[in-house]
Parts: C-alpha cells; sequence; structure tokens
C-alpha cells in the first residue's frame, strides 16, 4: 500500500473515532436527545455545578443546563436542567427537586421526585419547588454536639461508678451502719432473734384474738349472763345488717304497716320483741299476696346517743324480720331491711319511734346490701314473693 493509501486510510479511521465520541458524549448531555427544561429555585446549591446529572427517581434522566445567580440579594440561585422527554409522563408540576450527594462526600446532583397521578403536566420552562439541601457543616456541628454530650454522659457514669466503689469499699470495712450489719455476725445474729420473736408474738396475739371470740360466744351462754342479751334482743351484733339495704327503693310502696315502737319492744332502749303479735296484719299480707320487695324499716326518737340509736334500730328491724319470717311462709330473700337511726316526725318522741314494714310491687329495683360495699348496680326483683302452701301463722 503506497503512503498516500496509508494517511488517507489514517484519516478516515479518525473521523469515525472522533464522530463516535462525540455521538457518545451528546448522548450522555442529551445533546441529541429530545429534551426539555425544567427550573428550581435555591437559597443555596452547595458545589452543584453546571453538567451535573439530573436524576429522576435515581435513574440518570438529564443534566444541569446552567445555574443562574440571583439579580438582587434576596432572589434565589435559578438552576435549569435539562431532562429526557421520556420523563414527561412522570414529572409533574407538584414535583420537587432536591440537592443531594453520591455517598457522604461524593459529588452533587439534582433528584427529582415524581409526581402526583392528578397534577398538571410540565411545559418546558416550567419552575417546580425545591428543598434546601443538606450542608454538612451543619450535620457536623449537630454530630460534634452529640459527641461533647456523649462525653458529659460517660464522665457521670465514670463519676457515678467511682461513688459506687466508694460505698462498697466502706461497707467492705464495715463503716457506717449497713456495713456493721453487714460484718457484724452478732448484730446479724440478733436481728434474726428480734424478727423471730414478733413472729412468735403475732401468732399468739391471733391466738388469743381466736380465744376471745370464743369466750364471748361462751358468755352469751352464760346463765348469769344470758338476761342481758335476752334484755337487749340479739346476741351476735354482726347480723344486725346482714339484710340491711342502704337506702330505700325509689319506687312508691303498695302497702304500709306502721307500728309504735314503745308497743313492740320492751323498753325504749331495748330490741327484746314483747309483742310480736301486733305484727300479724303484716306478716299475713306477705303471706297472702304477690310482693317484689318488703323493706322492715326502724327509727328513734329524737333524744339520746346518736350511734346508740342507729345501732337499736338496726336491731329492731333485723328482730322484726326474724318474727315475720318465723312466723309466716314467704321467701325472705325478698325482706331486706334498714335502721334509720334518730327521725323527726309526728309521735317520734312520744312512742319512742317507729317500725313501717314497707311492701313493694314485683319489679322494684332492690338498693345494694350495706354488707356488699362493692355492689355499684341495682338489681330488679323479676320473681314475685308468692306464698306458699302452708302460709299461715306458725304457732
Amino acid at each position: 500500500m503506497s503512503r498516500v493509501a496509508r494517511l488517507g486510510a489514517f484519516i478516515i479511521v479518525t473521523l469515525v473515532a472522533l464522530a463516535a465520541g462525540i455521538f457518545i458524549i451528546g448522548s450522555k448531555e442529551y445533546l441529541f436527545s429530545s429534551t426539555y427544561q425544567i427550573k428550581s429555585q435555591f437559597d443555596n446549591v452547595i458545589g452543584l455545578a453546571q453538567g451535573a446529572d439530573v436524576r429522576v427517581g435515581g435513574v440518570h434522566s438529564g443534566t444541569v443546563h446552567s445555574i443562574l445567580l440571583p439579580h438582587r440579594p434576596g432572589d434565589k440561585i435559578i438552576v435549569v436542567m435539562d431532562v429526557n422527554r421520556s420523563t414527561h409522563e412522570i414529572l409533574k408540576k407538584d414535583s420537587v427537586a432536591s440537592i443531594e450527594t453520591e455517598g457522604l462526600l461524593g459529588n452533587q446532583y439534582v433528584a427529582v421526585s415524581f409526581g402526583s397521578a392528578g397534577a398538571a403536566d410540565l411545559n418546558n420552562g416550567d419552575m417546580i419547588a425545591a428543598e434546601p439541601p443538606l450542608e454538612m457543616s451543619d450535620l457536623l456541628k449537630k454530630t460534634s454536639g452529640i459527641l461533647d454530650s456523649s462525653q458529659l454522659a460517660l464522665g457521670n457514669v465514670t463519676q457515678a461508678t467511682s461513688h459506687l466503689n466508694s460505698v462498697a469499699e466502706k461497707i467492705d470495712t464495715g463503716q457506717g451502719s449497713v456495713g456493721a450489719l453487714v460484718n457484724d455476725k452478732a448484730l446479724y445474729a440478733n436481728l434474726q432473734k428480734t424478727t423471730a420473736t414478733l413472729q412468735d408474738t403475732v401468732a399468739h396475739a391471733e391466738v388469743g384474738v381466736t380465744d376471745f371470740q370464743d369466750n364471748m360466744e361462751a358468755l352469751k351462754h352464760n346463765f348469769f349472763l344470758s338476761g342481758y342479751f335476752k334484755k337487749r334482743g340479739y346476741q351476735d351484733a354482726s347480723e344486725l345488717t346482714a339484710n340491711e339495704v342502704e337506702r330505700l327503693p325509689s319506687q312508691e310502696p303498695v302497702k304500709t304497716f306502721t307500728f309504735p315502737a314503745r308497743e313492740l319492744f320492751d323498753g325504749h332502749d331495748s330490741a327484746k320483741l314483747k309483742n310480736g303479735k301486733s305484727l300479724n296484719p303484716g306478716g299475713e299480707y306477705l303471706a297472702g299476696n304477690d310482693f317484689g320487695i318488703a323493706v322492715i324499716t326502724a327509727s328513734a326518737g329524737m333524744e339520746g346517743d346518736t350511734q346508740k340509736d342507729l345501732v337499736l334500730t338496726e336491731a329492731r328491724a333485723a328482730v322484726v324480720r326474724e318474727y315475720l319470717v318465723e312466723h309466716y311462709g314467704f321467701d325472705d330473700d325478698h325482706v331486706k331491711t334498714l335502721g334509720q337511726g334518730k327521725q323527726s316526725g309526728p309521735g317520734s318522741e312520744k312512742d319512742g319511734g317507729t317500725i313501717q314494714i314497707l311492701i313493694y310491687p314485683a319489679g322494684t329495683e332492690v338498693p345494694p346490701v350495706k354488707q356488699s360495699p362493692g355492689a355499684t348496680a341495682t338489681k330488679a326483683v323479676s320473681t314475685p314473693a308468692s306464698a306458699s302452701a302452708d302460709a299461715t301463722p306458725k304457732p
């Protein structure tokens, strides 16, 4: 091959290589692709350069065409981007541009977010919103503050550990009350002995309480003391409120029987029933009629000790209930009591109080019983107390 032919071949190969390089670079810079321009404004571009990547969803989709400084101090920097036409369907007017960094110290690029489906399409030259870039200096300052706080906390932990070591050392050497307790075996033995003595004392006290209760029960049946219990009308005070309600039902009673206390009981301060037959009209009505609930109330006059009168009325109501239950056949679950203590009213002073049998219809709401403090809701009596087959006075 002649020299001229070789020179011609070299020139042709060089031109082909040059053209290929131009097309490769142009493809990267979108010189020969269909593009459109969008803009965004930033207060600071933190090292972003002309020709930097524009990425949509992390994919290289354009380049930074130019960066325009503001004309006035209050204006922002405008970044003009050439974006591939293929992104036109996913970039909308509500897309947002932000300046990101590749890795921790890499090059800056512009990331553009997808727009929403209902937003308007972008036109050539449209301006989109921007997010302020994260400045590494601010990040380093925050990191430095965190490190300072960590060092301070570590110093506090070290100081606390030192104090604990000092306390432990004093305990080991027997200093202070705790150290003496730990190291002095005699003191520890005395403490154990004292604890055992306290346990024995508590056990003896429990036995004493049981013995006292047994003695009191025996006294109730003692020949010389039984008259005391008979006079007051009851033996066990704990049973006085077994069937006592906190208040009367809100409904009106269908029947009321009222008896002067002086006609029923042995004395003004006694709950011993002397004339139970006076209660027969009330008992006969309860035995012969359906009812929801019956409440036996007892009240005292306005004279005397308030607390004693309250206990007295509770006892009288319980004694009347016991008489009616023993002499007439009806469901005693439907019969409650209520000691009202001192009550003013016509005849209360003269009669020393009154006894009432208040009878309510079926479906009446029953107030909570006093001995059940956990009860918070009332219940309705759905089944009336009906007369039994042998609902007649018992001899």
